[in-house]
């Protein structure tokens, strides 16, 4: 019923707690769960853990914090395991210019690397933003995320009025916090965003804004686990069996039911990924 598109079961954790985690997981009304990557033990990870479980898939990638640790030989690694069976995207990556726990110019260059590299596998591009807004979209546009060429090897995605199509650039702002107004010009360029925990937090009219004025058909909705935990469990471990909140926040701000948005964000998720299957 629901697809959690950005959780990180690859995270260090006990065996009993990932134990506890998959059970909470295969309890609920999750369907599937992407694993991102985030540096290269995670995204093996990740990738193992998609060939364990059937309603695993996985990303690879280097985030911003780790991009000062990749290296070449790192970034042929990731290629390789793009490569292997239910890992779907390049990601996360992209810039955060808040914690800066990589120097700028590295954050940077890895961004470029990875881009290119999702390019090049024709795969999409799951992004991590912070603090930097105006550089992603830039570098996303310098390093043709949204060309024309990109859009052609994916198959378009329904618009709002339901009698056409538009083009898809597979490019996903995950746990997207920026404006309602960038958030319509990533639309716009093919881009599709995801909401987190933070819509449910009380005054955060910012988010709020971005589900009202962004159609339901370029939403996904994830836990980003183990953070961001949604209320009304906020202040504790986030897992991606809680999607259900942002889920049901995203529903009552639209006006839907919570089983539409359910059913709409998670065709968007397998459309987004190319996962073929129900």
């Amino acid at each position: 019923m629901l697809f959690d598109s950005h959780a990180h079961l690859n995270n260090k954790m006990s065996d009993k707690d990932r134990a506890a985690m998959v059970a909470a997981i295969e309890a609920s009304d999750l369907d599937y769960v992407m694993d991102i990557g985030f540096d290269l033990a995670s995204s093996k990870l990740a990738a193992d853990h998609a060939a364990k479980y059937p309603w695993c898939y996985a990303a690879a990638g280097f985030h911003p914090h780790d991009a000062q640790h990749m290296d070449d030989m790192d970034l042929i690694m990731i290629k390789g395991l793009a490569k292997k069976n239910k890992v779907m995207a390049i990601g996360e990556i992209g810039l955060d210019f808040h914690y800066d726990r990589s120097p700028r110019d590295l954050q940077r260059e890895a961004f470029r690397k990875q881009i290119r590299l999702a390019n090049e596998l024709k795969m999409p591009i799951v992004i991590h933003s912070r603090e930097a807004d105006q550089e992603v979209m830039d570098i996303l546009k310098e390093e043709g995320a949204f060309s024309d060429e990109r859009k052609s090897w994916f198959p378009k995605r329904p618009d709002p009025t339901g009698y056409a199509t538009t083009d898809d650039a597979r490019v996903l702002l995950h746990c997207y916090s920026g404006s309602a107004e960038l958030g319509r010009q990533y639309v716009k360029l093919g881009a599709t965003l995801s909401i987190a925990g933070p819509v449910t937090y009380k005054n955060n009219k910012k988010t709020i804004a971005v589900v009202e004025e962004v159609p339901i058909d370029f939403l996904l909705v994830e836990t980003d686990s183990p953070y961001l935990t949604p209320e009304p469990y906020r202040g504790k471990k986030n897992n991606p069996s809680l999607v259900e909140y942002t889920a049901r926040k995203v529903a009552e701000i639209k006006g839907m039911s919570y089983e539409d948005v359910a059913a709409a964000t998670k065709a968007n998720a397998m459309r987004f990924y190319g996962i073929k299957h129900v």
